[in-house]
């Protein structure tokens, strides 16, 4: 099983094998059917009996009901990839593998409620962030 730490964000990005976070740790977000732009920021922890190797993510939101949130198209929000996790060189045997990774996902429009993000790697349940999206407040 690998170790995951997921962070819900305004903005991240990945660089250098480390990630670099604004605004980072919010679940609750006033901007119910307005465009929001988010990030999670991801950083795994691969098992060393589990590298070498490429293995495959799923990011996917659900609703509370645990059906995927579709955009205006029709197409599920999601974010799908492979990673090849590599041994570095010098690194103590049954050491993890630190693998971060930053998906962004611009102009979102989200009713009111409650969501999460569900992650999977290798077909696995690895994390889910749950977070509420609620009016903002009259002006």
């Amino acid at each position: 099983m690998m170790n995951v730490t997921m962070l819900l964000c305004d903005a991240a990005t990945e660089a250098g094998g480390k990630l670099y976070i604004l605004g980072g740790g919010w679940s609750q977000v006033a901007a119910a059917d307005t465009p929001l732009n988010l990030a999670l920021a991801i950083k795994l922890g691969v098992p060393w009996d589990k590298t070498p190797g490429v293995h495959s993510f799923r990011l996917a939101l659900m609703n509370l009901d645990g059906q995927l949130v579709e955009n205006a198209e029709g197409d599920g929000i999601q974010a799908v990839g492979q990673m090849d996790v590599a041994r570095p060189d010098g690194v103590k045997q049954g050491t993890d593998i630190d693998v971060p990774i930053a998906i962004t996902f611009n102009g979102l429009r989200l009713a009111a409620g409650g969501y999460r993000w569900e992650l999977e790697i290798d077909d696995e349940p690895a994390a889910r962030i749950p977070f509420t999206v609620f009016a903002a407040p009259a002006a």
